[in-house]
C-alpha cells in the first residue's frame, strides 16, 4: 500500500498551472494519474490529441472544462467524468473565468504512441509536433514536424 498528500507531490511543467503525477508518486505501474488545476485559458495537454494505445478519463472536481473531440466541443462540469478510448482525437481546456481542477486517468500508464497536433505559425495550419525541453530545460517546447517551428512554449 501507498499513500500520499496532493500538496507533498511535486509539480510538472505542462500547459496547465499545475500538474501533479499522483501514479509517480505512488509508484503505480499500469495506470496514470494526474491532478490538473487549470487555469482560465489553460489546457490539460499540449494540442488537439490521440493515444494509439491509452483510454483517458477526466473527471471534474471545481468548475467546468471543454474538451475539443472530432464531433464537436464537449463541456464536463463539476463532478462531471469523460472518457477517450484508445485512438479518440481530444483536447480539454479551461474556457471559463474560473479555475478547473479534475483528475486525468489513463491506462495504460506508459503510452507512446501519441500524436499531438497544433496550428503552426509558419506552415498555416494544423501539424503534428513533437515535445521537447529547452537548452537550459526551463520551458517545454512544441516543435512541428513539418517545417521545425515552435508552436508554445511552456515553463
Amino acid at each position: 500500500m501507498e499513500q500520499v498528500r496532493l500538496s507533498d507531490v511535486d509539480t510538472w511543467m505542462s500547459p496547465a498551472r499545475n500538474k501533479r503525477s499522483l501514479s509517480n508518486a505512488l509508484g503505480a505501474e499500469n495506470l496514470a494519474m494526474n491532478h490538473y488545476v487549470l487555469d482560465p485559458g489553460e489546457s490539460f495537454g499540449f494540442g488537439y490529441h490521440r493515444h494509439g494505445d491509452q483510454e483517458e478519463i477526466f473527471y471534474v472536481l471545481e468548475g467546468t472544462a471543454t474538451f475539443e473531440t472530432e464531433t464537436g466541443d464537449v463541456a464536463v462540469s463539476e463532478q462531471e467524468a469523460i472518457r477517450f478510448a484508445p485512438g479518440e482525437w481530444q483536447r480539454g481546456r479551461n474556457e471559463t473565468d474560473g479555475r478547473v481542477v479534475a483528475l486525468a486517468l489513463g491506462a495504460p500508464a506508459d503510452s507512446d504512441d501519441i500524436d499531438i497536433r497544433r496550428s503552426c505559425p509558419d506552415c498555416g495550419n494544423r501539424q503534428s509536433v513533437r515535445i521537447e525541453p529547452t537548452a537550459d530545460r526551463d520551458a517545454l517546447v512544441a516543435i512541428c514536424e513539418s517545417c521545425g517551428a515552435e508552436t508554445v512554449r511552456h515553463a
